[in-house]
């Protein structure tokens, strides 16, 4: 199935989450809210104040809009910019969970939870202890252990942390210095903290060196998301500047991840940030473009498209707009 349209055209959505809840898709994207302002560096343009949630009966079945699930004057610690969410289920309990700024500006991860896929979902009074930057990405293990991987360069303030704790001014990377990867954390049984202090994920060439800042084909910039097939562990992400979405792939789910190649080309619009998810045996990549807006970056649309493997276990790379 080749699904390249809007999943709605009613409002603007991004960075799709896709999951599976009892047999349905649940997307679980940011909601760009349009204005006039100028784009920068630092993500200004990025204003998102609230979260909707959309969901499928199937890849075939028309998209719902389930209306707003949490909206940030609901979150007492945060200030502005509820970038991409992220949802995962435990015990019949949804945990969402978002990147936003602070009262003072800096990023952190919060989360809030419903007894519906689709919300209402309450917000912690705080945001998770020891969190930072942007772009949650949730992995379930196999054997029950739930693992949060986010980070995001620039606007996501990553450089920012380097030391694992904050600076407004951190010391610039060199191109040839090994680039900053996403962090990783095991979340706690209540799934509202960390079992242990996050640490930045290695990504290396097929030499077992690590990938380079300056490479920026292969570095990691934003958007990492994680998923397993036939027992290893891919980690995909987004190159930023070059717009493309790459994957490494590795055999423990704290890494360290060889970079094996691209799952999708660029898309109209500068950001680029998607999710992976299975149904019915079939694999599905849900990303986003600014096609509907003609090309305005903070007005994106998500979309999807079917994933394929090769007998190898590489991903075959997706052309958005043919080959």
């Amino acid at each position: 199935m080749e699904q390249r349209e809007p999943l709605v055209r009613h409002i603007f959505t991004a960075d799709p989450s896709a999951r599976v809840f009892d047999d349905r898709i649940y997307i679980y994207p940011s909601h760009d809210l349009p204005h006039d302002g100028e784009d920068d560096d630092e993500g200004g343009e990025y204003i998102m104040e609230d979260y909707h949630v959309l969901s499928m009966d199937g890849p075939e079945a028309e998209c719902v809009d389930n209306g707003e699930a949490l909206n940030m004057r609901d979150v007492p610690w945060v200030s502005r910019q509820m970038w991409a969410p992220d949802c995962v289920c435990r015990d019949g309990k949804y945990y969402l969970y978002f990147p936003a700024k602070d009262r003072s500006g800096v990023f952190h991860i919060g989360v809030a939870v419903s007894d519906s896929p689709v919300g209402p979902f309450k917000a912690e009074e705080d945001y998770i202890e020891n969190s930072m930057s942007i772009d949650p990405a949730i992995l379930a293990d196999d054997d029950g252990r739930f693992f949060m991987y986010n980070g995001g360069l620039w606007g996501g303030q990553l450089e920012r942390w380097q030391t694992g704790t904050y600076t407004e001014t951190p010391e610039e990377i060199d191109r040839e210095d090994a680039s900053l990867g996403p962090f990783v954390a095991e979340l706690a049984e209540d799934m509202k903290s960390f079992k242990e202090r996050p640490r930045m994920v290695r990504i290396l060439d097929g030499n077992g060196e690590p990938i380079k800042a300056g490479d920026e084909d292969r570095r990691f910039f934003e958007g990492p998301w994680m998923h397993k097939y036939n027992g290893l562990y891919y980690l995909s992400y987004s190159t930023g500047t070059t717009h493309y979405i790459c994957y490494a792939t590795g055999e423990d789910p704290r890494g360290p991840f060889t970079y094996r190649g691209r799952i999708l080309e660029p898309v109209i619009g500068w950001t680029t940030h998607h999710s992976i998810t299975e149904y019915h045996g079939k694999w599905y990549l849900f990303y986003h473009d600014c096609e509907l807006s003609g090309g305005i970056n903070h007005r994106r649309n998500v979309k999807f498209t079917e994933l394929h493997y090769n007998p190898d276990g590489t991903i075959q790379t997706i052309f958005p707009y043919g080959d």
